[in-house]
């Protein structure tokens, strides 16, 4: 699972990427929904984690729950599926010798019950992980933008202009963390400016582009 540590002591941070997870923690199941802002991890001390991640797009097929039912929220797989299936699948993870091999083993039987991913899906992210244009995107996938904006939500968990945003901060900070100057990393990720990055950053991270970064 992707977290970014605060400056300091304190919680970590997941911040907003498209994805979602796959989580097990202390012998339970949970599904993390997409974000749209940064999300605190805390726990107790020595609690014990452990995560999958599903490339955009791909988990709502494969739980059987849209994604914008699961936005900005941790849910026990047993609160989503029927009691019977979610002992069988949490069986699975526990009996693993490691919960993130289990993990693994539980995803991949997942992918086999559900078939092949969506291929206009990963078209759709690969473009706008590019940086092209929503408009630009639908017309060449064939799509009007109300049902591209249907197809998003229940595969994103918002529309593609969201996505869109969610995908140029993570380029901002792929290339911030390689010490690309801000403003160079503004103009090379698809910012207005420097001005719009530092916006976009604290809205969805929660914290200025200098503290999510390693010291520099």
């Amino acid at each position: 699972m992707r977290t970014d540590p605060p400056p300091g002591d304190g919680p970590a941070r997941v911040l907003p990427d498209g994805c979602m997870d796959l989580l097990w923690h202390e012998g339970r199941l949970l599904i993390a929904g997409p974000d749209t802002r940064a999300h605190a991890v805390e726990g107790a001390p020595g609690a014990r984690w452990a995560g999958v991640r599903f490339h955009p797009g791909t988990a709502p097929a494969l739980i059987g729950v849209p994604a914008h039912e699961l936005r900005d929220r941790r849910v026990d797989l047993a609160d989503l599926w029927p009691a019977a299936r979610t002992r069988r699948l949490t069986a699975l993870v526990n009996a693993a010798a490691d919960p993130a091999r289990g993990l693994e083993e539980a995803a991949l039987s997942l992918a086999a019950a559900a078939g092949p991913p969506d291929p206009l899906l990963r078209r759709l992210v690969t473009a706008l992980e590019a940086g092209r244009p929503v408009g630009a995107t639908a017309d060449a996938l064939g799509l009007g933008a109300r049902r591209l904006h249907r197809r998003a939500l229940t595969a994103f968990g918002y529309g593609p202009k969201t996505l869109a945003r969610v995908l140029r901060l993570q380029r901002a900070l792929r290339l911030a963390r390689d010490g690309v100057p801000f403003a160079q990393t503004a103009a090379l990720a698809g910012f207005a400016d420097q001005a719009h990055l530092a916006r976009d950053v604290k809205a969805l991270a929660g914290l200025p582009l200098r503290e999510l970064l390693p010291c520099r």
